[in-house]
């Protein structure tokens, strides 16, 4: 009678058997195997956004390498100064990234894939807030954490999602503060304000605060379709209205269009305020930048106020490294929630869903743990960060400077108004 033999899973398997006993033998170590703990990523990695995409990909890789390797330089950010996940066995963080392409539908299948395919254990992304909220249905069905580090629509924390985290301010948050920017404006009137704005979340919600939050101020909308080839007739109506302030909710090939389409009409708003997204982005920055000098924008992150906090400006100067090019709002934000998911997946202890959500909840971190300049990261009851803040700057040579909040202004003669094409 033949003596029945286990099957071997795999010739790899076999091999690895072997030296391990080998190694026993002859009074070897064995080294123990490294865990990966695996996350999936969402963002528009083709498409009209590819360029947002691609910047906010290579931040949250820079994420990873801080997680995943020693950075005794940057003392006090969780995670950064070991290596790996030490509660997990010192672990390594591993992205999966899916290419939402931008659109809504494309982002659901993505986080179906990742959670279902990939095995991930929790998922972020996916910039625009349209996408984050297909793709955050998902992770909310099937009891992932899903932690949002750019998403602005102030819905996506209304909705009683008990998987859901972000660690971004909301677009009330963001308005709120260019209100306050514009209160502090005395040489030229700010009460009229035409919001320009594409028909998705995030253009929609953008309008919806400033009508919430504008008070006395007289608001119009001027809603367009987002990736129009031509935004003519929504300039002739802006300038045909005459406004105080223009305040733009447009991604990249919109905003740069939108300029280009003004500057050829011949028109400029008097206070030109963008709400961030495209007009932040290095390719409109490179594309329209030396004309559309003196263009306002809320925004999360500057060069400048980084520079001012050690830890900060070794981050920047470590992307830079990397990329040849400046942290901006858009990705310094999608890599401090990796940073934030990293580090509550470590104080789970674990992998397991649940253990990660209370994780989450329980995330109380100061601003010198963090690589963003803000007070740092604690969620209420809707599992949103209340520690978020945003700045104004103006677009100034190859990049924007902080005007507001004052203590951050270091060039006393901006803002520079009213806004003129260059």
């Amino acid at each position: 009678m033949i003596p029945h033999v286990a099957p071997v899973a795999s010739k790899a398997k076999l091999i690895a058997g072997l030296a391990a006993c080998m190694a026993l033998m002859f009074g070897q170590p064995v080294a123990a195997q490294t865990k990966t703990v695996r996350i999936g990523a969402i963002y528009p990695l083709s498409g009209a956004l590819a360029s947002t995409g691609t910047e906010i990909k290579d931040a949250i890789e820079l994420a990873v390498d801080i997680i995943n390797n020693p950075h005794p330089e940057l003392k006090g950010l969780p995670l950064a100064e070991g290596a790996g996940l030490p509660n997990l066995g010192g672990a390594k963080l591993e992205v999966v990234f899916g290419d939402s392409q931008g659109k809504p539908d494309v982002g659901l299948a993505d986080a179906q894939r990742l959670i279902q395919q990939e095995k991930v254990v929790a998922l972020t992304g996916a910039y625009q807030s349209a996408v984050t909220k297909t793709a955050s249905r998902v992770a909310e069905q099937a009891g992932i954490p899903y932690l949002n580090g750019e998403s602005s629509s102030p819905d996506l924390t209304e909705r009683g999602y008990k998987w859901f985290f972000r660690t971004s301010p909301t677009d009330e948050t963001f308005i709120e503060n260019m209100l306050a920017f514009l209160d502090g404006i005395k040489q030229l009137p700010t009460k009229k304000i035409v919001v320009v704005y594409e028909n998705t979340d995030f253009g929609v919600n953008t309008y919806k605060a400033v009508q919430k939050l504008a008070g006395k101020r007289e608001i119009t909308g001027i809603a367009y379709s987002a990736g129009s080839p031509s935004v003519t007739a929504e300039v002739q109506k802006l300038a045909a209205s005459k406004p105080d302030v223009a305040l733009f909710a447009s991604y990249t090939s919109d905003a740069v269009l939108f300029v280009r389409t003004m500057r050829e009409a011949k028109y400029a708003p008097p206070i030109f305020l963008a709400n961030d997204a495209g007009f932040i982005d290095s390719k409109f920055v490179q594309d329209v930048g030396p004309q559309a000098q003196g263009v306002l924008t809320r925004d999360v992150w500057s060069n400048d106020v980084a520079a001012a906090k050690p830890g900060l400006k070794k981050i920047n100067e470590m992307y830079k490294a990397k990329t040849g090019k400046d942290l901006n709002g858009n990705n310094a934000r999608s890599m401090q929630g990796v940073l934030v998911l990293a580090d509550a997946i470590n104080r789970a202890g674990s992998t397991d869903p649940e253990a990660i959500r209370k994780a989450l909840a329980a995330t109380d971190l100061g601003d010198n743990q963090i690589a963003m300049p803000w007070a740092g990261v604690k969620f209420d009851n809707h599992n949103q960060n209340t520690k978020g803040a945003g700045l104004i700057l103006e677009l100034k040579g190859a990049g924007y400077v902080p005007v507001w909040p004052e203590q951050y202004r270091t060039d006393k003669s901006l803002p520079t108004l009213p806004f003129a094409w260059k």
